[in-house]
C-alpha cells in the first residue's frame, strides 16, 4: 500500500513546484511579451486546429519566455493526466478527487492559454489563471490528504 501513496505524493509535489514556475513564467510573459496579431492559428475559424497551430507556432517561433511557458504548460498537462490515470487505475479512492480536479484545472488553463495566443481576449487569460488556481488548490489539498492517509493506523512505514 505504501507505493500507492508514495508515487502520487512525489508527482503531486513535483506538479506544485512546476505550477509555481509556470506562474512566474506566465507573469513574465504577461509583462514582457507582446503577441503578434497574425501568426499560424490566430483568429482560426475552427478552435481545435487553430489551437494546435497556435501552440506549435508559440513553441517554434515565440519568444524564449513564451516557449518556456507553453512547454511547461504542456508538461503539466502530461503529468496531471498521468497522475489522474494512475490514481484511477490503482490508487486509493480518496485521492482520485483531488487528482481529477487538478487535471481539470490544468487542462482548462492549457485550453484557455491557447485561446489567448490565438484570439488575444483578456477573459482567456483570466480563465487560464482560474484553471491554475483550481489546479494549485487541488494539489495542495491532495498533499494534505496524502499526509493524513500516511498517518492513519495500519499504514506502518508510510
Amino acid at each position: 500500500m505504501m507505493h500507492q501513496i508514495r508515487t502520487p505524493k512525489l508527482v503531486t509535489a513535483a506538479i506544485l513546484w512546476l505550477l509555481f514556475a509556470e506562474f512566474l513564467l506566465g507573469m513574465s510573459v504577461n509583462l514582457f511579451v507582446g503577441l503578434p496579431l497574425h501568426h499560424p492559428g490566430s483568429q482560426a475559424p475552427e478552435y481545435f486546429s487553430g489551437l494546435v497551430r497556435g501552440i506549435a507556432w508559440a513553441l517554434d517561433r515565440g519568444t524564449l519566455l513564451l516557449q518556456l511557458h507553453v512547454a511547461l504548460g504542456l508538461l503539466l498537462v502530461v503529468l496531471a493526466s498521468a497522475l489522474f490515470a494512475l490514481l484511477l487505475a490503482r490508487g486509493p479512492h480518496r485521492l482520485r478527487l483531488y487528482a481529477g480536479t487538478g487535471w481539470i484545472g490544468i487542462t482548462g488553463a492549457m485550453f484557455n492559454g491557447g485561446s489567448f495566443i490565438n484570439y488575444g481576449h483578456d477573459f482567456s487569460s483570466m480563465l487560464m489563471a482560474t484553471g491554475f488556481a483550481i489546479g494549485a488548490a487541488s494539489y495542495v489539498l491532495g498533499l494534505l490528504l496524502i499526509n493524513r492517509l500516511e498517518r492513519e493506523p495500519g499504514r506502518q512505514g508510510m
